[in-house]
């Protein structure tokens, strides 16, 4: 199966201007809190979050780091994220599609939440070597993903799988319950 087709996203957020019930759901509350406790540090230089959708983790990704990306695939998430995240001038909100248009910079934190099973191993993997040359040793990856059955390339867990196969990260943090895992690498030194 090849990756997910970006048109998959546009006719959902039309809709739906929340379709998986960010803002709302137990399960991303939870999700978040997790995520949020998971991250090693109290304080990232730069960060990115690929397919930030509305901006939920964002917003509390902000408070921990100097500088964050957001981006998304979708303009009208992009415009949603930016007005949530307005008053935080040290927040980028972009239109990217990963991983052709992958960030230039050096980032400390790289968060995929609920992004990586859209993508085929092979695209996963060229993701996972562009995270690589954009992180430096001690910097972390934290991904979470939900475990439930999906039409995605991907599961949650064989995401976690290639992510956690990438040469020079080392697993440092893993959480599993029914609904999704969550794992954070770091960089070798």
């Amino acid at each position: 199966m090849t990756s997910t087709h970006r048109s998959y996203f546009d006719p959902r957020h039309r809709s739906d201007p929340a379709p998986w019930g960010f803002e709302t759901s137990d399960y991303d509350k939870r999700k978040y809190t997790l995520t949020m406790a998971s991250l090693p540090r109290a304080h990232y230089e730069s960060a990115y979050e690929p397919g930030c959708s509305i901006g939920v983790l964002s917003e509390q990704l902000a408070q921990r780091c100097r500088k964050l990306i957001a981006s998304d695939i979708v303009p009208e998430l992009v415009e949603r994220s930016t007005l949530r995240l307005q008053t935080l001038p040290h927040v980028a909100v972009e239109l990217r599609a990963i991983p052709e248009q992958w960030p230039e910079g050096c980032f400390d934190l790289i968060v995929l939440s609920e992004i990586a099973y859209y993508f085929d191993a092979s695209d996963l993997e060229h993701i996972m070597t562009l995270l690589s040359a954009s992180t430096a040793p001690g910097a972390h990856v934290i991904a979470v993903h939900w475990r439930g059955s999906t039409d995605y390339p991907l599961s949650g867990d064989g995401a976690h799988l290639i992510i956690g196969c990438t040469p020079g990260l080392s697993h440092i943090v893993h959480h599993l319950e029914r609904d999704f895992v969550l794992d954070v690498w770091e960089r070798d030194l």
